[in-house]
C-alpha cells in the first residue's frame, strides 16, 4: 500500500503516518485502539506477520491464512474500555465490514488486548450479532 494513500483503518489519515509504521515494527501502537485499528489494517491488507506478532503469544494461532476473496470495507469502533498509555488492558469493540462470495458481511466483536513485555497485544475477541 502506497504510504500516501488513506489508511484503511479510516482514522483520516495517509497509511504512512497510520498505521504503516505499526505494521513496519518501526514503532509501537500508543493504545488498544491504535492496535486494534492496525490490526484491522493487516487484515486489509493481507500482512498475517504483523497480525501474528500482535497477537499474545499464549494466543497466537500457528499459521494464520486470510481469505483472498475476502476484501475489507471499513471500520468501526463501537467503544473502547480502558487501553490507554498507562493502562495494561483495554477493551475494544467494533464491526468490520467486508465483502466475500459476491454479498456483504460484517464481524461485530468484542476484542480484549493486554501488554506484553510493554507493547499493546491482542488476547483475544468474542464475536456479538451483526449490528442492524
Amino acid at each position: 500500500m502506497a504510504e500516501s494513500q488513506l489508511c484503511p483503518c479510516r482514522r483520516g489519515e495517509p497509511f504512512g503516518a497510520c498505521c504503516g509504521p505499526l505494521l513496519a515494527g518501526q514503532r509501537p501502537a500508543p493504545t488498544a485502539e491504535a492496535l486494534m485499528r492496525s490490526r484491522y489494517t493487516a487484515f486489509a491488507v493481507g500482512d498475517t506477520g504483523y497480525l501474528r506478532r500482535s497477537w499474545h503469544s499464549a494466543h497466537r494461532p500457528a499459521e494464520l491464512d486470510l481469505d483472498p476473496d475476502q476484501r475489507w470495507l471499513f471500520l468501526e469502533i463501537v467503544r473502547t474500555e480502558r487501553g490507554g498509555p498507562f493502562d495494561d488492558t483495554g477493551v475494544v469493540e467494533f464491526v468490520a465490514h467486508y465483502r466475500a462470495d459476491g454479498g456483504r458481511g460484517q464481524l461485530h466483536e468484542v476484542s480484549r488486548f493486554t501488554r506484553e513485555d510493554g507493547a499493546w497485544v491482542y488476547v483475544d475477541g468474542e464475536i456479538e450479532p451483526p449490528v442492524s
